[in-house]
Protein backbone atom coordinates (compact mmCIF):
# COMPACT_ATOMS: atom_id res chain seq x y z
CA UNK A 1 0.00 0.00 0.00
CA UNK A 2 0.94 3.45 -0.60
CA UNK A 3 2.52 6.10 1.47
CA UNK A 4 0.81 9.79 2.41
CA UNK A 5 3.05 12.75 2.60
CA UNK A 6 3.44 12.56 6.33
CA UNK A 7 4.02 8.56 6.26
CA UNK A 8 6.77 9.63 3.37
CA UNK A 9 8.89 11.65 5.27
CA UNK A 10 8.80 10.09 8.49
CA UNK A 11 10.38 7.52 6.71
CA UNK A 12 12.84 9.15 5.01
CA UNK A 13 14.06 10.40 9.11
CA UNK A 14 13.97 6.54 9.88
CA UNK A 15 15.97 5.38 7.33
CA UNK A 16 13.11 2.99 6.02
CA UNK A 17 11.83 2.36 3.07
CA UNK A 18 8.11 2.22 4.19
CA UNK A 19 5.90 2.99 6.97
CA UNK A 20 2.44 2.04 8.39
CA UNK A 21 -0.15 3.48 10.18
CA UNK A 22 0.60 2.84 14.40
CA UNK A 23 4.53 1.61 13.76
CA UNK A 24 6.61 2.83 16.13
CA UNK A 25 9.69 4.62 14.83
CA UNK A 26 12.83 6.69 15.51
CA UNK A 27 13.77 9.57 13.50
CA UNK A 28 16.15 11.93 12.45
CA UNK A 29 15.51 15.79 13.46
CA UNK A 30 16.29 18.62 10.94
CA UNK A 31 15.43 21.21 13.93
CA UNK A 32 14.49 21.03 17.55
CA UNK A 33 12.59 24.14 18.97
CA UNK A 34 11.95 25.79 22.24
CA UNK A 35 10.72 29.07 23.49
CA UNK A 36 10.62 31.08 26.76
CA UNK A 37 8.17 29.07 28.67
CA UNK A 38 9.41 25.38 27.67
CA UNK A 39 12.98 25.65 26.91
CA UNK A 40 13.78 26.31 30.66
CA UNK A 41 12.01 22.78 31.54
CA UNK A 42 13.76 21.11 29.04
CA UNK A 43 17.24 22.90 29.64
CA UNK A 44 16.82 21.24 33.17
CA UNK A 45 15.89 17.99 31.68
CA UNK A 46 18.84 17.92 29.65
CA UNK A 47 21.48 19.11 32.12
CA UNK A 48 19.64 16.32 34.93
CA UNK A 49 20.26 13.66 32.51
CA UNK A 50 24.17 14.44 31.83
CA UNK A 51 24.16 16.04 28.71
CA UNK A 52 27.17 17.83 27.87
CA UNK A 53 26.59 18.60 24.01
CA UNK A 54 23.81 19.31 21.50
CA UNK A 55 23.78 17.00 18.85
CA UNK A 56 24.25 20.05 16.43
CA UNK A 57 24.26 23.72 17.32
CA UNK A 58 22.60 24.99 13.79
CA UNK A 59 19.82 22.55 14.53
CA UNK A 60 18.39 23.85 17.45
CA UNK A 61 16.27 27.54 17.26
CA UNK A 62 15.19 29.15 20.93
CA UNK A 63 12.88 31.81 20.40
CA UNK A 64 12.58 34.14 23.15
CA UNK A 65 8.79 35.45 22.27
CA UNK A 66 6.10 34.15 25.22
CA UNK A 67 7.19 36.89 27.77
CA UNK A 68 9.26 39.09 26.21
CA UNK A 69 9.88 41.87 26.21
CA UNK A 70 10.01 40.58 29.68
CA UNK A 71 6.59 41.46 32.13
CA UNK A 72 8.32 40.41 35.41
CA UNK A 73 11.15 38.44 37.01
CA UNK A 74 10.39 34.87 36.40
CA UNK A 75 10.12 35.79 32.81
CA UNK A 76 13.43 37.42 33.15
CA UNK A 77 14.73 34.58 34.79
CA UNK A 78 13.53 31.99 32.44
CA UNK A 79 15.31 34.09 29.68
CA UNK A 80 18.38 34.41 31.05
CA UNK A 81 18.77 30.62 31.58
CA UNK A 82 18.18 30.37 28.01
CA UNK A 83 20.57 32.64 27.24
CA UNK A 84 23.14 30.95 29.26
CA UNK A 85 22.14 27.71 27.31
CA UNK A 86 23.01 29.30 24.18
CA UNK A 87 25.88 30.66 24.73
CA UNK A 88 27.08 27.65 26.83
CA UNK A 89 26.64 25.51 23.31
CA UNK A 90 27.24 28.30 20.80
CA UNK A 91 23.42 27.73 19.09
CA UNK A 92 23.25 29.45 16.30
CA UNK A 93 19.55 29.79 16.19
CA UNK A 94 19.19 32.11 19.41
CA UNK A 95 16.13 34.62 19.25
CA UNK A 96 15.95 37.59 21.62
CA UNK A 97 13.69 41.04 22.26
CA UNK A 98 16.01 43.33 19.33
CA UNK A 99 16.02 40.24 16.58
CA UNK A 100 12.60 38.24 17.78
CA UNK A 101 9.83 37.09 16.44
CA UNK A 102 6.82 34.90 17.22
CA UNK A 103 8.21 31.33 17.10
CA UNK A 104 6.18 30.00 14.14
CA UNK A 105 6.24 33.25 12.30
CA UNK A 106 9.96 33.35 12.82
CA UNK A 107 11.62 30.37 11.51
CA UNK A 108 9.79 30.02 8.05
CA UNK A 109 10.46 33.77 7.27
CA UNK A 110 14.06 32.94 8.69
CA UNK A 111 14.40 29.55 5.96
CA UNK A 112 15.06 27.53 8.95
CA UNK A 113 12.31 25.11 7.76
CA UNK A 114 12.19 23.20 4.35
CA UNK A 115 10.01 20.96 2.41
CA UNK A 116 10.29 17.80 3.89
CA UNK A 117 12.18 18.45 6.94
CA UNK A 118 11.09 16.53 10.18
CA UNK A 119 10.78 19.19 13.32
CA UNK A 120 9.72 19.47 16.69
CA UNK A 121 8.87 22.04 19.05
CA UNK A 122 7.99 22.20 22.79
CA UNK A 123 4.84 24.12 21.41
CA UNK A 124 1.67 23.19 20.38
CA UNK A 125 2.12 25.12 17.33
CA UNK A 126 4.96 23.67 15.82
CA UNK A 127 2.16 22.02 13.38
CA UNK A 128 2.97 25.40 11.76
CA UNK A 129 5.67 24.09 9.62
CA UNK A 130 3.40 21.74 7.59
CA UNK A 131 2.06 24.67 5.40
CA UNK A 132 5.85 24.18 3.66
CA UNK A 133 5.77 20.64 3.10
CA UNK A 134 7.33 19.14 6.07
CA UNK A 135 6.57 17.22 8.88
CA UNK A 136 6.54 19.38 12.16
CA UNK A 137 4.51 18.62 15.67
CA UNK A 138 4.64 19.69 18.89
CA UNK A 139 6.31 17.84 22.15
CA UNK A 140 7.01 17.75 25.59
CA UNK A 141 9.78 19.40 27.23
CA UNK A 142 11.19 16.11 28.12
CA UNK A 143 11.51 15.16 24.10
CA UNK A 144 12.95 18.46 23.13
CA UNK A 145 15.81 17.57 25.96
CA UNK A 146 16.22 14.51 23.89
CA UNK A 147 16.05 16.12 20.71
CA UNK A 148 18.87 18.26 20.77
CA UNK A 149 21.24 15.54 22.77
CA UNK A 150 20.40 12.87 20.26
CA UNK A 151 19.06 14.73 16.86
CA UNK A 152 16.26 11.66 17.25
CA UNK A 153 12.84 11.23 18.43
CA UNK A 154 10.23 8.66 18.53
CA UNK A 155 7.05 9.17 16.82
CA UNK A 156 3.91 6.67 16.52
CA UNK A 157 3.19 6.76 12.91
CA UNK A 158 0.16 9.10 12.67
CA UNK A 159 -2.69 7.99 10.14
CA UNK A 160 -4.55 10.46 7.93
CA UNK A 161 -6.98 12.18 6.80
CA UNK A 162 -7.02 14.05 2.71
CA UNK A 163 -8.97 17.69 2.59
CA UNK A 164 -9.64 17.89 -1.02
CA UNK A 165 -9.87 21.36 -1.85
CA UNK A 166 -11.35 23.13 -4.64
CA UNK A 167 -12.36 26.61 -5.81
CA UNK A 168 -11.26 29.96 -4.53
CA UNK A 169 -11.51 32.54 -1.75
CA UNK A 170 -13.93 35.71 -1.49
CA UNK A 171 -13.38 38.62 -1.08
CA UNK A 172 -12.32 39.34 2.56
CA UNK A 173 -11.79 35.16 3.37
CA UNK A 174 -9.10 33.65 4.26
CA UNK A 175 -7.24 30.67 5.69
CA UNK A 176 -8.34 31.67 8.75
CA UNK A 177 -11.64 31.32 7.66
CA UNK A 178 -11.17 27.60 6.62
CA UNK A 179 -9.72 26.08 8.94
CA UNK A 180 -12.57 27.37 11.17
CA UNK A 181 -14.86 25.60 9.05
CA UNK A 182 -12.67 22.57 9.20
CA UNK A 183 -12.67 22.68 12.84
CA UNK A 184 -16.10 23.10 13.09
CA UNK A 185 -17.05 20.90 10.89
CA UNK A 186 -14.76 17.70 12.31
CA UNK A 187 -14.49 19.27 15.79
CA UNK A 188 -11.92 19.44 18.50
CA UNK A 189 -11.15 15.71 18.13
CA UNK A 190 -11.80 15.23 14.42
CA UNK A 191 -8.60 14.33 13.42
CA UNK A 192 -6.99 13.30 17.08
CA UNK A 193 -3.82 11.58 16.46
CA UNK A 194 -4.04 12.31 12.63
CA UNK A 195 -2.26 13.81 9.76
CA UNK A 196 -4.59 16.41 8.05
CA UNK A 197 -3.05 16.21 4.78
CA UNK A 198 -4.39 19.57 2.25
CA UNK A 199 -4.21 19.32 -1.59
CA UNK A 200 -6.73 19.52 -4.82
CA UNK A 201 -6.79 21.85 -7.43
CA UNK A 202 -7.67 24.51 -5.30
CA UNK A 203 -4.39 24.72 -2.85
CA UNK A 204 -2.95 27.35 -5.74
CA UNK A 205 -5.63 30.10 -4.25
CA UNK A 206 -4.24 29.78 -1.41
CA UNK A 207 -1.02 32.00 0.01
CA UNK A 208 1.45 30.85 2.17
CA UNK A 209 0.12 33.07 5.00
CA UNK A 210 -3.33 30.91 4.45
CA UNK A 211 -0.87 28.03 4.40
CA UNK A 212 0.58 28.75 7.44
CA UNK A 213 -2.24 29.69 9.31
CA UNK A 214 -4.02 26.39 8.39
CA UNK A 215 -1.33 24.24 9.50
CA UNK A 216 -1.21 26.22 12.99
CA UNK A 217 -4.58 25.16 13.61
CA UNK A 218 -4.35 21.61 13.11
CA UNK A 219 -3.56 20.96 16.44
CA UNK A 220 -6.90 22.63 17.45
CA UNK A 221 -8.56 19.76 15.70
CA UNK A 222 -6.62 17.39 17.67
CA UNK A 223 -4.14 16.51 14.67
CA UNK A 224 -0.30 14.99 15.06
CA UNK A 225 0.34 17.66 12.29
CA UNK A 226 -1.06 19.50 9.32
CA UNK A 227 1.02 19.42 5.80
CA UNK A 228 0.27 20.93 2.33
CA UNK A 229 1.40 19.30 -0.79
CA UNK A 230 4.01 21.39 -1.97
CA UNK A 231 3.80 23.65 -5.39
CA UNK A 232 5.01 26.81 -6.59
CA UNK A 233 3.82 28.77 -3.99
CA UNK A 234 6.15 26.83 -1.40
CA UNK A 235 8.66 26.73 -3.73
CA UNK A 236 8.52 30.48 -4.49
CA UNK A 237 7.95 31.10 -1.01
CA UNK A 238 11.32 29.00 0.08
CA UNK A 239 13.43 30.70 -2.75
CA UNK A 240 16.23 32.55 -1.22
CA UNK A 241 15.50 32.29 2.01
CA UNK A 242 17.86 28.91 2.50
CA UNK A 243 20.75 27.53 0.28
CA UNK A 244 19.64 23.98 1.62
CA UNK A 245 18.59 21.32 -1.05
CA UNK A 246 15.54 19.37 -0.10
CA UNK A 247 13.14 16.92 -1.43
CA UNK A 248 9.25 17.13 -2.15
CA UNK A 249 6.70 14.43 -1.26
CA UNK A 250 3.60 14.02 -2.26
CA UNK A 251 0.96 11.28 -1.45
CA UNK A 252 1.02 7.81 -3.72
CA UNK A 253 -2.11 7.21 -5.56
CA UNK A 254 -2.50 4.54 -3.74
CA UNK A 255 -2.20 5.78 0.49
CA UNK A 256 -4.24 5.16 2.49
CA UNK A 257 -6.84 8.06 4.32
CA UNK A 258 -9.50 7.56 7.19
CA UNK A 259 -11.43 10.18 5.73
CA UNK A 260 -11.35 12.16 2.57
CA UNK A 261 -13.17 15.71 2.83
CA UNK A 262 -13.89 17.70 0.01
CA UNK A 263 -13.80 21.50 1.03
CA UNK A 264 -14.84 23.73 -1.78
CA UNK A 265 -13.23 27.22 -0.66
CA UNK A 266 -15.88 29.63 -2.48
CA UNK A 267 -18.80 28.49 -0.53
CA UNK A 268 -17.01 29.52 2.72
CA UNK A 269 -17.85 32.39 4.48
CA UNK A 270 -16.22 34.49 7.48
CA UNK A 271 -16.38 32.40 10.52
CA UNK A 272 -16.28 33.01 13.53
CA UNK A 273 -15.31 30.34 16.65
CA UNK A 274 -17.16 31.00 19.96
CA UNK A 275 -16.52 30.41 23.58
CA UNK A 276 -14.95 27.87 24.80
CA UNK A 277 -13.70 25.59 22.24
CA UNK A 278 -12.37 26.37 18.37
CA UNK A 279 -15.02 24.25 16.87
CA UNK A 280 -18.22 25.96 17.94
CA UNK A 281 -18.38 28.28 14.95
CA UNK A 282 -20.71 30.00 13.21
CA UNK A 283 -20.53 32.08 9.64
CA UNK A 284 -20.81 35.87 10.40
CA UNK A 285 -24.47 36.18 9.62
CA UNK A 286 -25.31 34.01 12.11
CA UNK A 287 -23.27 35.80 14.82
CA UNK A 288 -26.34 38.58 15.93
CA UNK A 289 -25.13 41.87 17.95
CA UNK A 290 -22.39 40.74 20.29
CA UNK A 291 -20.63 43.44 22.62
CA UNK A 292 -16.62 43.07 22.66
CA UNK A 293 -14.29 45.37 24.67
CA UNK A 294 -11.28 44.14 22.67
CA UNK A 295 -9.82 43.06 19.68
CA UNK A 296 -6.52 41.44 19.40
CA UNK A 297 -4.75 41.38 16.22
CA UNK A 298 -1.43 38.80 15.83
CA UNK A 299 0.09 35.61 17.16
CA UNK A 300 1.15 32.86 15.43
CA UNK A 301 -1.61 32.42 13.49
CA UNK A 302 -2.62 35.54 11.83
CA UNK A 303 0.30 38.07 12.66
CA UNK A 304 2.04 38.53 9.51
CA UNK A 305 2.29 41.15 6.60
CA UNK A 306 -0.78 39.90 4.75
CA UNK A 307 -3.03 39.39 8.17
CA UNK A 308 -1.67 43.35 9.33
CA UNK A 309 -2.55 44.27 5.74
CA UNK A 310 -5.41 42.86 6.03
CA UNK A 311 -6.93 44.94 9.25
CA UNK A 312 -5.26 48.11 8.06
CA UNK A 313 -7.26 48.08 4.91
CA UNK A 314 -10.13 47.70 7.11
CA UNK A 315 -9.74 50.12 9.27
CA UNK A 316 -8.00 52.92 7.09
CA UNK A 317 -9.34 56.45 7.54
CA UNK A 318 -11.75 55.52 10.52
CA UNK A 319 -11.81 55.09 14.40
CA UNK A 320 -12.18 52.47 17.07
CA UNK A 321 -15.47 52.56 18.89
CA UNK A 322 -15.41 54.15 21.80
CA UNK A 323 -14.94 51.57 24.80
CA UNK A 324 -13.35 49.00 22.36
CA UNK A 325 -9.47 48.60 23.34
CA UNK A 326 -7.71 47.56 19.70
CA UNK A 327 -3.90 46.04 19.98
CA UNK A 328 -1.79 45.20 16.71
CA UNK A 329 1.02 42.75 17.53
CA UNK A 330 3.05 41.76 14.20
CA UNK A 331 4.98 38.57 14.28
CA UNK A 332 7.87 39.46 13.66
CA UNK A 333 10.86 42.49 13.37
CA UNK A 334 10.61 42.26 9.75
CA UNK A 335 6.37 42.27 9.57
CA UNK A 336 7.19 45.30 12.16
CA UNK A 337 9.75 46.80 9.90
CA UNK A 338 7.60 46.19 6.66
CA UNK A 339 4.40 47.27 7.73
CA UNK A 340 6.36 50.81 10.01
CA UNK A 341 7.98 51.35 6.09
CA UNK A 342 4.64 51.01 4.20
CA UNK A 343 2.58 53.06 6.52
CA UNK A 344 0.56 50.31 8.19
CA UNK A 345 1.40 51.53 11.89
CA UNK A 346 0.28 54.81 10.74
CA UNK A 347 -2.97 53.79 9.89
CA UNK A 348 -3.27 51.78 13.27
CA UNK A 349 -2.06 54.31 15.61
CA UNK A 350 -4.23 56.66 13.55
CA UNK A 351 -7.33 54.60 14.22
CA UNK A 352 -6.90 54.55 17.43
CA UNK A 353 -4.97 51.30 18.21
CA UNK A 354 -1.88 50.15 19.85
CA UNK A 355 0.93 48.62 18.03
CA UNK A 356 3.31 46.19 20.21
CA UNK A 357 6.68 44.70 19.47
CA UNK A 358 6.47 41.11 18.41
CA UNK A 359 5.39 38.44 21.19
CA UNK A 360 2.71 35.85 21.73
CA UNK A 361 1.41 38.31 24.67
CA UNK A 362 -2.42 38.05 25.06
CA UNK A 363 -2.88 35.04 23.01
CA UNK A 364 -1.72 32.68 26.60
CA UNK A 365 -3.02 35.11 28.81
CA UNK A 366 0.53 36.30 29.24
CA UNK A 367 0.69 40.11 28.98
CA UNK A 368 -0.34 42.91 26.84
CA UNK A 369 -3.59 42.49 26.73
CA UNK A 370 -5.45 40.67 29.55
CA UNK A 371 -9.26 40.42 29.90
CA UNK A 372 -10.83 41.65 32.96
CA UNK A 373 -14.23 39.67 34.15
CA UNK A 374 -16.75 39.11 32.19
CA UNK A 375 -14.84 41.08 29.53
CA UNK A 376 -15.46 40.16 25.79
CA UNK A 377 -12.10 39.86 22.64
CA UNK A 378 -12.59 38.98 19.35
CA UNK A 379 -8.82 38.08 18.67
CA UNK A 380 -7.08 36.50 15.97
CA UNK A 381 -5.13 33.76 17.47
CA UNK A 382 -6.05 30.44 17.83
CA UNK A 383 -7.30 28.85 20.63
CA UNK A 384 -10.57 30.39 23.41
CA UNK A 385 -10.80 27.84 26.04
CA UNK A 386 -12.13 29.41 29.38
CA UNK A 387 -9.44 31.62 31.01
CA UNK A 388 -7.33 31.40 27.91
CA UNK A 389 -6.65 35.17 27.75
CA UNK A 390 -7.63 36.08 31.25
CA UNK A 391 -10.31 35.82 33.88
CA UNK A 392 -12.17 33.07 33.69
CA UNK A 393 -15.38 34.71 33.24
CA UNK A 394 -13.93 36.55 30.36
CA UNK A 395 -15.09 35.25 26.52
CA UNK A 396 -12.90 34.78 23.32
CA UNK A 397 -14.19 35.03 19.88
CA UNK A 398 -11.36 33.54 17.45
CA UNK A 399 -11.73 35.32 13.99
CA UNK A 400 -9.93 36.31 11.49
CA UNK A 401 -7.95 39.93 10.83
CA UNK A 402 -11.17 41.12 8.33
CA UNK A 403 -13.54 40.33 11.03
CA UNK A 404 -11.89 41.17 13.96
CA UNK A 405 -10.72 44.80 12.27
CA UNK A 406 -14.17 45.47 11.62
CA UNK A 407 -15.26 44.73 14.79
CA UNK A 408 -13.18 47.05 15.88
CA UNK A 409 -14.53 49.67 14.46
CA UNK A 410 -18.25 48.96 15.46
CA UNK A 411 -17.76 47.82 18.99
CA UNK A 412 -19.50 44.55 18.22
CA UNK A 413 -18.48 41.66 16.23
CA UNK A 414 -19.14 42.42 12.69
CA UNK A 415 -18.75 41.99 9.09
CA UNK A 416 -16.90 43.95 6.52
CA UNK A 417 -18.06 46.81 5.00
CA UNK A 418 -17.49 47.38 1.47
Amino acid sequence: MGMTMTQKILAKHAGLESVTEGQLIKAKLDMVLGNDITSPVAINEFNKNGFTDVFDKSKISLVMDHFTPNKDIKAAIQCQQCRNFADKYDIVNFYDVGNVGIEHALLPEKGLVVPSDCVIGADSHTCTYGALGAFSTGVGSTDMAAGMATGEAWFKVPGAIKFNLTGELNKWVSGKDVILHIIGMIGVDGALYQSMEFSGEGLKNLSMDDRLCMANMAIEAGAKNGIFEVDEVTLDYVKGRTDRTFETFKADHDAHYNRIIDIDLSAIKSTVAFPHLPENTKTIDEVGKIKIDQVVIGSCTNGRYSDLETAAAVVKGKKVAKGVRAIVIPATQQIYLDALRNGLLEIFVEAGMVVSAPTCGPCLGGHMGILAPHERAVSTTNRNFVGRMGDTTSEVYLASPAIAAASALTGYISDVED
